[in-house]
């Protein structure tokens, strides 16, 4: 995967962190003899089975088995994607954190432009906040202690002022040696073309900065003083800020409390900041935009339940809507979605300065679940005493719970289904099953025959997918990898057994090697790993279908399957097995030290 950092820099980093520091700062500890011991962060216990070892800097609970170095511990109790938990360890140490590729000189100079830029909104957001204190932010001050903001959340949130001159912001950043081109990419000054005039973007505005998952500020949110439209007026979309892909208040809520287990998504920054006034330190909101895939993503990455705040008149309903479409392929077992509508005319600030932290607090803890809501949903509006309204109605569940991935919530959904339209499951389980055949009807690969007269075992999976499965033969392989990463274990030494030919092979590699590097059984982790590129879509869509063969037996299944690809391997050529091996090297993957040793050793054989 292009960018992958260096297991090299991993070893040293771990080779200088202590994991005692690590976890002490999570974990009480205390000394017992050469090990450190204190509850178990990871499961409920009422006597210490947690243990850390400065000697073998490992943690290790033998308790709930849960075990791993420094930076397995920041990946599964801070839930941080595995980039994450080593820029936070390197940062630390004050490292930078190199990435393969960083001599493409093209890799530079994105990554140049990436720390320039967040730099340059650092170094505004600064400028907003000391504007914020001088006599000119008098009017900002106001509005927010008309609003009920203490100085210490206007501190936490780094709320600043934006002033009424047209060039403040393009003067003060000019005088740092910024060039008007960067200020204009990085959307803080407006160039217009018909006229040539440039100004700042954010005037007379009280302003938000929007921080990313490692508290930097990466765009901006303002709020308008006076008249002017629009109300709110959000930073462009720049080399560093996407706004479907951001929250503001995620980072600040997780400051607040290093152990989330929820979050509620609002509308606006001031329904964040308001409920964190009031001690509801845990929503966040999206940027003008309905709640998308990656931002869900994020959010499952660090919380497992997530509840969607609407106002209750037919908009609220209708983006409700939007939002249960998004979650829906998102609901693996163990997460939870709740959608609470607030009552007409009230949004989160105003309902929670009317009502109180308790009562807002309830009314989370009362929300409907996604279960209740998609059939309410669908029951909208309709006559259920009507048997063409109820056929309307199981329909629209129906193809709900077809979004839904394979596991327990959706085998619950069916029965639910079934008892309240009196129709038998299995009938909704046939719909469902012919409804997915002819949604995935597609060109079918060949698969490899196995020679005649070998022997050996073959997949369990083989033959159904060569008549007609809609997963290539890697990919089921792949498959079984992605929900139990814990079965890398057994694979061979070598990764040579993910043949070339065959689709999803050099994504299995890099997934293999990834799973052997870091020892990782949360498929969650493997996930974040490649969370926001095209190897980490095709992944998410692998862990949304279950395997077919049952659990106790995908151990072997994968022996299967490694040993019926070594088999097509041998029937190959030298020249076949050279011609694949040279194509992946000059693809830019990086062989392995077997992989290369069998390239000379084709190379010597094919030139007799």
């Amino acid at each position: 995967m292009a960018g992958q950092i260096p297991q090299r820099f991993i070893d040293d980093l771990l080779a200088r962190t202590d994991v005692v520091d690590i976890v002490s700062e999570r974990v009480k500890l205390k000394k017992a003899g050469r090990n450190h011991s204190g509850l178990c962060p990871f499961h409920q216990e009422k006597s210490p089975s947690f243990t850390v070892s400065a000697d073998k800097q490992f943690y290790h609970c033998f308790g709930c088995g849960a075990h791993g170095n420094a930076l397995r511990f920041l990946m599964e109790y801070d839930r941080l994607a595995f980039p994450e938990a080593v820029e936070q360890l390197a940062g630390r140490l004050g490292l930078e954190v190199p990435r393969e590729g960083d001599d493409d000189p093209r890799q530079q100079v994105r990554e140049r432009k990436r720390k320039e830029g967040v730099n340059l909104l650092e170094l505004a957001a600064s400028f907003f906040r000391e504007r914020m204190k001088m006599p000119e932010g008098e009017s900002a001050r106001a509005y927010l202690e008309q609003r009920g903001l203490s100085a210490e959340v206007v501190r936490d949130f780094g709320i600043g002022f934006a002033p009424a001159q047209w060039e403040a912001m393009r003067h003060h950043l000019g005088g740092h040696g910024i060039s008007e081109a960067v200020q204009i990419e990085y959307g803080l000054l407006v160039h217009r073309e018909d006229s040539g005039r440039m100004y700042d973007r954010f005037r007379d505005r009280v302003m938000f900065p929007i921080r990313d998952m490692r508290g930097r500020t990466v765009a901006f949110g303002g709020r308008v003083l006076g008249d002017a439209k629009p109300k709110y007026l959000n930073s462009p979309e720049t080399p560093v800020f996407h706004k479907g892909r951001e929250l503001y208040g995620l980072y600040e809520a997780r400051q607040a409390n290093s152990r989330l287990e929820r979050v509620v998504i609002v509308e606006g920054y001031m329904d964040v900041v308001a409920l964190a006034q009031f001690g509801i330190r845990n929503a966040v909101a999206t940027l003008g935009t309905a709640t998308t895939e990656d931002h869900l993503s994020r959010l499952f990455r660090v919380v497992d339940e997530v509840v969607f705040c609407f106002d209750g008149d037919r908009a609220g309903r209708q983006a409700a809507d939007r939002a249960l479409r998004t979650a829906l392929p998102m609901m693996i077992d163990g997460r939870q979605a709740r959608f609470l509508f607030l009552p007409e005319g009230e949004d989160p600030d105003t309902l929670v300065r009317r009502e109180g932290a308790d009562a807002f607090e309830d009314r989370v803890t009362c929300a409907s679940p996604l279960s209740e809501f998609l059939f309410d949903q669908a029951a909208q509006g309709r006559d259920l005493g009507q048997i063409e309204e109820r056929e309307r109605y199981a329909s629209q569940v129906l193809e709900a719970i077809g979004q839904l991935p394979e596991g327990m919530l959706k085998s619950l959904l069916l029965t639910e289904l079934s008892r309240r339209t009196g129709v038998d499951q299995s009938s909704f389980e046939s719909m469902m099953m012919r409804h997915a055949g002819a949604a995935q009807e597609a060109p079918m690969e060949t698969a490899a025959p196995v020679p005649p007269g070998e022997a050996g075992p073959v997949p369990s999976e083989a033959v159904g997918q060569a008549q007609g499965g809609s997963l290539g033969l890697m990919a089921r392989a792949l498959q079984l990898l992605v929900h139990e990463p814990g079965l890398a274990e057994r694979l061979p030494d070598n990764d040579d057994w993910c043949d070339q030919e065959q689709s999803d092979a050099q994504l299995c590699r890099q997934v293999v090697r990834l799973l052997k590097a870091g020892g990782y059984r949360s498929p969650q982790v493997l996930l974040a790993h490649f969370h926001g590129t095209p190897e980490g879509e095709r992944l998410a869509e692998l862990a949304r279908r279950e395997p077919l063969v049952p659990k106790g037996v995908r151990g072997a299944e994968l022996d299967n399957w490694v040993a019926y690809f070594q088999r097509h391997r041998r029937q190959r050529s030298p020249q076949e097995e050279y011609d694949a091996l040279l194509a992946r090297s000059r693809t830019g993957e990086t062989l392995s030290q077997q992989e290369r040793k069998r390239l000379s050793e084709l190379l010597m054989e094919l030139k007799g």
